[in-house]
């Protein structure tokens, strides 16, 4: 809305092109819950501090719950002229109830007003974002308890290195979550101070009760500074900083769904579900689900980079730039928020091929740090046992043979400490056995592990 709405500064309307560009209300509309949340308890604390009267007080609210049900049943007649959702609201307020619409504005201003908004809102779609990283987290742990016992290829390099659990791996995307999980927490605690009442930039006259309407709100209480109030969108930086971190979780999580899934991996199987087909080709199952999800995280990282720029260069307090926070934050939480769902629903429903992971334990000398390490265990330097294992692997491969297959002989010539208890070591399950470490691919502790998780994702049920 142009300043000539709100008085006589102006002699000219606001140019049509200027006022459509300036419009807001298509991308903060869906801020209207918010809105009137924030609208109800400013105007009952200005009703507890006598600067409205107790009637008035009651026709605004009365006109807001009517408007809130009016919005939900898809009856409010938004206009783009009134430029963003709280003019919109006051508007239909004031056209509802009359002069009393004009009061609620009394002791504050937009600027402290969409500040909260977006606080309230922002503190919400977290809360989402972890019950999403929750339900995808229940999936993995589920998968991991049916697969304890499927053995498969561990990779570094995208180069099969040393064999581990299925399980270990499903939990290994688990922790990466958990930890964008906290970082989601972590910025929705840090975001729980409440704008509202700092007005445009230096507070207001009017005797106001803050901590009234912030404690009503549930925020934990003001924010200390009024032009740090209005000004500061760093908590949205840091919100969207942490959806990118996840959306590249997310995104590596995918990447190995897709390598998988492929014919030369064959590892799992892919629902119908979350896959399509070829305009073409009629014999193709693409995993376009996980395709995206990789694809998508670039719109997150996008959206932290627009808003970062958007504030680098903006001096206190309020600048209309500001206006721009809205659409990369609803995306990114919206982008995420898809992405969670869908991963959890091709996990869920993927089935995992034992025998195929199995045999793939057998191409690629995984057992070659198994021959290093027996060395080692007998005294013999580790450097040193790394050397003659490569030189075995070396042979191995000469011969078109596995390091199971090559004779005692061919282990005594490459060092004289080998006796025939080395092909025990060999042995893929063995191997995976012998790391009983903390946070270790051995049986007992990958199902510690997955009873940890239980345990802690029950708490959170319960909580």
């Amino acid at each position: 809305m142009s300043d000539k709405a709100w008085g006589g500064r102006f002699e000219e309307e606001l140019n049509a092109i200027a006022a459509r560009f300036s419009a807001s209300v298509d991308v903060d509309g869906r801020l209207w819950p918010q809105d009137i949340d924030g609208s109800i308890a400013h105007v009952r604390m200005l009703a507890d501090r006598n600067v409205l009267s107790r009637d008035d007080a009651a026709l605004i609210e009365s006109g807001l719950h009517k408007i809130r049900a009016s919005i939900e049943a898809g009856q409010f007649d938004w206009d783009a002229s009134k430029e963003d959702v709280h003019m919109n609201i006051e508007a239909a307020l004031t056209e509802a109830i009359g002069d009393a619409g004009g009061r609620l504005h009394t002791g504050r201003s937009r600027n402290d007003q969409v500040a909260t908004d977006m606080r309230l809102w922002t503190r919400q779609a977290c809360d989402m974002i972890v019950a999403d990283i929750d339900a995808l987290l229940e999936v993995l742990v589920d998968k991991a308890d049916a697969h304890l016992d499927f053995l498969m290829p561990g990779y570094t390099h995208l180069q099969r290195a040393q064999p581990v659990r299925l399980a270990h791996h499903l939990l290994a995307w688990a922790e990466m979550l958990e930890r964008d999980r906290g970082r989601i927490v972590d910025a929705a605690r840090r975001m729980n101070e409440s704008p509202l009442g700092a007005a445009a930039l230096a507070g207001t006259t009017f005797p106001i009760d803050r901590e009234s309407t912030a404690a009503s709100l549930g925020f934990d209480g003001p924010m200390r500074n009024s032009l740090d109030a209005v000004s500061s969108r760093d908590f949205l930086l840091e919100a969207v900083s942490a959806l990118a971190i996840c959306a590249v979780h997310l995104s590596r999580i995918a990447e190995e769904l897709v390598l998988w899934s492929t014919q030369e991996f064959a590892f799992m199987r892919m629902s119908d579900a979350f896959t399509t087909g070829s305009s073409i080709m009629p014999q193709k199952k693409n995993p376009d689900m996980p395709e995206l999800v990789r694809g998508k995280t670039g719109r997150v990282v996008g959206s932290l980079v627009s808003l970062l720029v958007t504030l680098k260069g903006l001096p206190l307090a309020y600048n209309r730039d500001l206006q721009e926070d809205k659409a990369p934050v609803f995306d990114a939480f919206d982008t995420v928020h898809d992405c969670l769902a869908v991963l959890a629903g091709a996990i869920a429903s993927a089935t995992f091929d034992r025998e195929r992971m199995a045999a793939a334990l057998h191409e690629g000398f995984l057992d070659a740090t198994e021959v290093a390490d027996w060395l080692a265990t007998r005294g013999v330097p580790f450097r040193e046992a790394h050397h003659v294992a490569g030189k075995l692997v070396q042979k191995a491969v000469k011969e078109g043979k596995t390091l199971a297959e090559l004779p005692l002989a061919s282990y005594q010539a490459a060092h004289e400490a080998f006796d025939d208890s080395i092909f025990g070591a060999l042995d893929m399950e063995i191997a995976v056995e012998r790391r009983d470490v903390f946070g270790g691919p051995a049986r007992g502790r990958v199902a510690s592990a997955i009873e940890e998780w239980r345990g802690r994702l029950q708490a959170r049920r319960d909580a």
